[in-house]
């Protein structure tokens, strides 16, 4: 076949070779409007170093490699002995190795840890999102190990390291360790309360012999894990080390890997206990209130995962038209392809915003913020993790059958999409959980009216649906059954909120004439066409 018939013309080069970070304008204001000034020139520098390094080549191509080759487990060694070990493709070890060494399972060891390190997961894991999992957990466990002082003073120093050190050898031995979670069984999923594996006391203090199942184990090739079990007084917390200290295996039956929609770099089991040495975190039966701090931590790395999606698959969609031909132009200058890129990026800007907002108040850590956080960080997960799914869906359909190839990258992002809105309970655990927050601790709803209210005024379409809100929040006639509805409206008022007071005009006015004023159809590209929507795709596209 003639070479000229293979001219290659009007196809859009790769989004590669970019500073991740630098390219998304709600995300570096975000970081310059919420750390102290004395910290932003490091700041910048470390994120921007990442940024480029989540824009190469080098790490796209992990990413591709570490999907295309999933763990592999390993019950048995060539001898018959039990060894449980799950074996990753190498390129799952650099992203890993990367994302340890920026600090992403340190925020809690220094000033301004959590926006950074907020930051910096939702610029890396657009790279690779599968090894998310781990860091997530190991991040979120120090809270947890905090309600025993002796195991903090031991864990949380390799928890925090920001050296990675792959193997199963004793902690003790190790520059650093990711520590895995294993909380649902097959009879209750989400109810742990009906969790049947058993802790029985050993005649050393605080520490047991656990029997029974995981449904869903999380990072099985961890150092550790956080587990729940029935000890004598109730449900109880658990560390469950791989490797005893005197280098003796802990029993860890992993049964199989989960053959998972997405997430395929990641390993997830089905993992037995059969009297496997345990230590007690916190108090017996107070296993759920142990544990819940690394539950909340999880939760908002579940908002960033899919702020960290979303943005990746605006930025392709947005790239791609900025760049492919059609009709006599460039598709970013066709009104209607500009319609539905404007509304993608609301969404992902949105999702931004907010995420960035709750990991400021986690450094805050004052009463109110708190407070905040206890109603926010459940209304943020339920919002933006299910937006995910939407927002990659019409990011891929922008690339057209190019984005259906899954050379394009986008297939993956689909397919990683819903994950957040199952992970640490999915949509109808978030919004209960919001019915019980505002019933047990009635200041936080109140924070969390109080940070909206910081807008009001300011637009007559957000002040109409705080107004509804309110008028929803005063009737408690059927609220479970309307519990979704009542934390979309807050989720929505609250991002209205926050980008009225953060983002440029034609952002926040394209958010609240859509989202708040309902000046919108049922799918994306249904804005008003009056708005300056090409103000909002400028702002949204990477600059390569």
């Amino acid at each position: 076949m003639a070479a000229s018939t293979h001219t290659v013309t009007n196809q859009p080069p790769p989004l590669v070779g970019y500073d991740v970070y630098a390219a998304d304008r709600a995300l570096t204001e975000g970081v310059e409007r919420h750390l102290d000034a004395a910290l932003l020139d490091e700041a910048r520098a470390e994120l921007s170093e990442l940024g480029r390094a989540a824009g190469s080549a080098q790490a796209q191509e992990w990413g591709v490699l570490a999907n295309e080759s999933s763990p592999v487990l390993h019950t048995h060694d060539r001898y018959g002995h039990r060894i449980d070990e799950v074996a990753f493709h190498p390129a799952w070890d650099r992203l890993l190795g990367h994302a340890v060494s920026a600090g992403l399972t340190a925020a809690w060891s220094r000033p301004g840890g959590h926006l950074r390190r907020a930051a910096g997961f939702l610029v890396w894991t657009q790279a690779e999102a599968g090894h998310g999992c781990p860091l997530s957990m190991t991040h979120a466990a120090v809270p947890a190990l905090r309600r025993d002082p002796e195991l903090a003073a031991f864990w949380e120093p390799l928890l925090t390291s920001r050296t990675y050190d792959p193997g199963l050898r004793p902690a003790a031995e190790k520059a650093g360790v990711l520590v895995g979670m294993g909380m649902t069984e097959k009879q209750g999923g989400s109810d742990v309360r009906a969790n049947t594996t058993r802790a029985e006391p050993l005649a050393e203090s605080g520490t047991y012999l656990l029997t029974g199942h995981k449904w869903f184990c999380s990072a099985p090739m961890s150092d550790a894990f956080l587990v729940l079990a029935q000890a004598p007084d109730g449900l109880s917390c658990f560390l469950v080390p791989r490797v005893l200290a005197d280098g003796t295996r802990n029993p860890f039956a992993i049964q199989r890997l989960k053959d998972k929609l997405g997430n395929r770099s990641n390993a997830s089991g089905e993992v037995e206990f059969d009297g496997t040495w345990a230590r007690r975190v916190g108090e017996e039966g107070r296993g759920v209130r142990t544990i819940i701090d690394m539950v909340a931590a999880t939760r908002l790395d579940c908002v960033l995962g899919s702020a960290a999606t979303m943005r990746q698959a605006l930025a392709q969609a947005t790239h791609h038209a900025a760049h492919r031909s059609a009709f006599g132009g460039l598709l970013a200058d066709k009104p209607l392809m500009r319609n539905v890129l404007a509304d993608l990026a609301l969404e992902s800007e949105a999702a931004t915003t907010l995420a960035l907002r709750l990991a400021a108040a986690y450094d805050d850590g004052s009463e109110a913020e708190q407070a905040f956080l206890r109603i926010a960080v459940p209304v943020a997960k339920y919002w933006v993790t299910k937006r995910c799914t939407a927002v990659a869906a019409e990011a891929l359909e922008c690339l057209g059958g190019n984005g259906y190839v899954e050379e394009s990258g986008m297939p993956r992002l689909l397919r990683e999409s819903p994950l957040n809105s199952l992970w640490e309970g999915s949509g109808n655990v978030q919004a209960l959980d919001v019915l019980r927050a505002m019933g047990r601790e009635p200041g936080a709803l109140d924070a969390f009216l109080c940070e909206v209210g910081r807008a009001r005024g300011a637009d007559h379409r957000l002040d109409g649906a705080i107004k509804r809100l309110l008028t929803e929040l005063a009737d408690l006639d059927g609220i479970e059954g309307r519990a979704r509805r009542l934390v979309e409206r807050m989720a929505l008022v609250l991002q209205g909120s926050l980008l009225l007071r953060f983002a440029p005009p034609e952002v926040a006015d394209a958010f609240c004439a859509s989202r708040l004023g309902g000046d919108w159809g049922h799918a994306f590209g249904t804005l008003p066409h009056t708005l300056d929507l090409g103000a909002v795709v400028t702002r949204a596209t990477p600059r390569v």
